[in-house]
């Protein structure tokens, strides 16, 4: 059997408004993040995000990476990536939350990280801070020396 088709393969990123926030510290992708999380949610399941920034660190967007359990989220440094490159991000800040409330990043916080900053060191893009938030707090990867 011969196949003549070849699967097309159609990639759109869409802007829709002009932001022109800009991320100068931990605290205001906190501020950022906090607007797109669920808030009856936060201390219910984890979320996990990605905030995508330009050059001059002005925000691109924001996509949800996944949202599963209690006490974990898969993460798939694939789609952070994808998503980094469709809207030509130069900086990422990736965040989820910890509904137990302890703040502390668990082994597997800080492997992941590890990832996601490798990945995007090979496409020319910075990691710049994974937060953790709790409902009422937040820890820094960045603030605190880890990235």
């Amino acid at each position: 059997m011969k196949f003549n088709i070849v699967n097309e393969i159609k990639l759109s990123y869409s802007r829709k408004g002009n932001c022109e926030r800009s991320i100068s510290s931990s605290a205001d992708a906190v501020d950022v993040f906090r607007a797109h999380f669920d808030e009856e949610e936060m201390d219910y399941r984890e979320s996990f995000f990605a905030l995508y920034l330009n050059q001059a660190n002005k925000v691109l967007g924001i996509k949800k990476i996944s949202e599963c359990g209690i006490s974990s989220t898969l993460v798939d440094v694939r789609i952070i990536m994808q998503a980094a490159l469709l809207c030509n991000a130069s900086g990422i800040i990736v965040s989820h939350n910890h509904p137990s409330g302890n703040l502390k990043p668990s082994s597997c916080d800080i492997k992941m990280t590890g990832q996601i900053k490798e990945a995007a060191k090979i496409l020319s893009m910075s990691l710049l801070d994974h937060v953790i938030l709790t409902s009422d707090s937040h820890y820094s990867f960045a603030d605190d020396g880890m990235i």
